[in-house]
């Protein structure tokens, strides 16, 4: 079976090779069709990013000119900030929690959503992405209420399953827990919706010489034909979770509030926002985002590694 798996594996590379000669023409249009996304994220994401590698050696408070002070403030980061150190415990919990669960439920759901009739699968993708575009948080704060009246406190004190009502957004035992759930819930973004794309495009005659090789169920089709033939969007995919998970802030900011009861849902991001827009200490932001960015891309440099593989 493996041996199949594998000459199938080597006749869809063959096939990809046939196919990568794009004309000229279309290569041209296709690069004109980027070309608004291209200006907007250079002035937007790339410029701001680079601006702040140099700013983070700096005393900067948006008024005065900039004081260089060396790695003054990555000093202070590590041996002096508490908050930052307990940020970066949040973060990890938060990101290991939400990063793979969140891509492996975007996985499962982009996979059983294509097995369904053309229009069920427009109706079920607008309704498993739709929360990630919406405003949930007044949504949210109703269901864990930290009053009888809550969902969340309703429900399980007709269950029994706790005697008083509990303060899910402002108890720190609670908080990060919540959090985390209304994380994953709006987490199926792009990512999602890239998975999904990859199911429909997907040639069908693949699982046709698939099964004349050998495969017998669509757990064998998964491994051997579909995950191979999604290498493109699953590292999208990825890389998209991985931004999500170590970025976390909005959420617990307009949840359970800023800043959360003893720093529990405080991420390096949520530190990165109270330097930078609420004392303006943008040198020491600078530096946290610096940070920031550096385990970012170690996480993405990790999975590049694991997809690479599939990206032949």
């Amino acid at each position: 079976m493996l041996f199949s798996g594998e000459r199938l594996m080597q006749k869809r590379n063959k096939t990809k090779v046939l196919r990568r000669s794009p004309d000229s023409g279309q290569a041209k249009e296709c690069w004109l069709m980027l070309l608004p996304f291209l200006v907007f994220f250079t002035v937007f994401t790339v410029i701001p990013v680079l601006i702040s590698l140099p700013i983070g050696f700096t005393d900067f408070d948006m008024i005065n000119k900039p004081e260089f002070v060396g790695l003054s403030n990555y000093k202070t980061l590590f041996l002096s900030d508490k908050t930052f150190i307990h940020s970066i415990r949040v973060t990890i919990i938060f990101a290991i929690f939400t990063g793979p669960v969140s891509y492996v439920l975007c996985f499962l759901l982009a996979w059983l959503i294509n097995e369904l009739h053309p229009r069920l699968k427009t109706i079920f993708t607008l309704i498993f992405y739709a929360p990630s575009m919406a405003n949930v948080y007044t949504i949210w704060q109703l269901i864990f209420s930290g009053d009888q009246y809550g969902y969340a406190n309703s429900v399980l004190l007709d269950l029994g399953i706790i005697t008083e009502s509990k303060q899910w957004l402002t108890d720190s035992r609670y908080i990060l827990a919540v959090v985390i759930i209304v994380q994953l819930w709006i987490s199926l973004g792009a990512g999602f919706l890239a998975l999904r794309a990859g199911f429909q495009n997907i040639d069908k005659s693949q699982y046709e010489a698939g099964a004349i090789e050998g495969i017998r169920n669509r757990w064998q089709e998964l491994i051997y034909i579909t995950i191979p033939a999604m290498g493109p969007q699953m590292m999208f995919a990825a890389v998209m979770q991985i931004v999500a998970a170590f970025t976390a802030d909005i959420v617990g900011r307009n949840l359970v509030g800023f800043p959360s009861t003893d720093y529990a849902a405080h991420t390096i991001m949520t530190h990165a926002y109270d330097y930078g827009w609420v004392r303006y200490e943008m040198g020491y932001s600078s530096a946290i985002c610096t940070v920031l960015f550096a385990v970012m891309y170690f996480a993405n440099r990790i999975i590049r590694k694991v997809l690479a593989k599939y990206m032949d």
